[in-house]
């Protein structure tokens, strides 16, 4: 296994303020990894420290086994990165931009090629110190592609896009894994991160409240299920039926009057076979799993 992310008993302190607390975290070569936290919970200090922007007070970090303080050269050169708060540079137009980091990284090209990926060829001469905050997001994020990274590191990659923008920032992310980049990027739009990662990070109150992939992540926080059944009979008395089965939490008729029942994921058959034995008849099933958002809650709210 080649890890393209290590992060060893990692801590930084501010004073009396514990920012992020003895993380150990490893991301394989390969992979999306989405980062979540609250405001505050610690992962733009955990980015930061991937990029060497701030040091750990203890603890080591290493891209491709380069540690990002000793060796923060070798790991910036494997990275392409869309950073926090970056700024655009005044008077240099977003074909520019681009330019300026071909020249950084060593590579030749013609810029549009990449702002076509990104979808802002048409404002390739403008200026960007006047851009909108989407196309200032879609520049860096070009910039950041620029060379093939082997890890691109991108932190809010969809702020300030629009909808059709956040989706082609994701379809760009996906192509960019397909040809062999590891991705590891933070959002708090969980949609985002639920669409393309493949394992998920929690951090909450400067430590690591789970690590897995999102099916992963249901099972261990108890893996249930919403039935939402069609019946035709839906009696009021089905779903007292179903509620004295083990493993089911609760069972209602919902306003179109079908039987809503929360479960957990062994029983769902033994939920059907018992409503379709009930003087009634099972005509269409849909299920309901836990979203993103869902786990979230119920890592931060179970870490408390």
């Amino acid at each position: 296994m080649v890890l393209a992310i290590r992060i060893s008993d990692v801590t930084k302190r501010y004073g009396s303020f514990t920012a992020v607390d003895r993380v150990d975290l490893a991301v394989e070569q390969g992979e999306v990894f989405g980062f979540l936290g609250h405001n505050g919970a610690g992962k733009s200090t955990m980015i930061n420290m991937l990029l060497d922007f701030i040091r750990p007070t203890s603890g080591s970090i290493e891209v491709f086994g380069a540690d990002c303080r000793t060796d923060g050269v070798s790991a910036r050169e494997r990275m392409g990165v869309l950073p926090e708060g970056y700024g655009v540079y005044a008077g240099l137009t977003g074909r520019q931009h681009v330019q300026f980091a071909m020249d950084s990284k060593g590579v030749e090209g013609d810029p549009l090629d990449v702002l076509d990926r990104v979808g802002i060829t048409d404002a390739a001469d403008r200026d960007a110190d006047g851009y909108s905050k989407g196309m200032a997001q879609r520049m860096v994020f070009a910039m950041a592609l620029v060379g093939e990274p082997e890890l691109l590191v991108l932190d809010e990659p969809t702020s300030g896009l629009d909808p059709a923008g956040a989706k082609a920032m994701r379809e760009t992310i996906l192509e960019e894994n397909e040809r062999g980049a590891t991705v590891f990027f933070s959002s708090h739009i969980l949609e985002q991160i639920e669409a393309v990662a493949d394992r998920v990070g929690i951090m909450h109150h400067g430590q690591l409240a789970a690590v897995d992939t999102i099916d992963g992540l249901r099972e261990k926080a108890g893996g249930e299920t919403k039935l939402i059944v069609s019946v035709s009979d839906p009696d009021e008395s089905l779903p007292e039926t179903v509620e004295g089965i083990d493993g089911v939490e609760s069972a209602r008729i919902n306003d179109e009057q079908q039987v809503e029942v929360t479960c957990a994921k062994h029983v769902k058959m033994d939920v059907l076979l018992a409503l379709n034995g009930q003087n009634s008849e099972v005509l269409d099933v849909t299920t309901e799993e836990p979203s993103l958002e869902d786990l979230f809650v119920e890592y931060t709210r179970g870490s408390e």
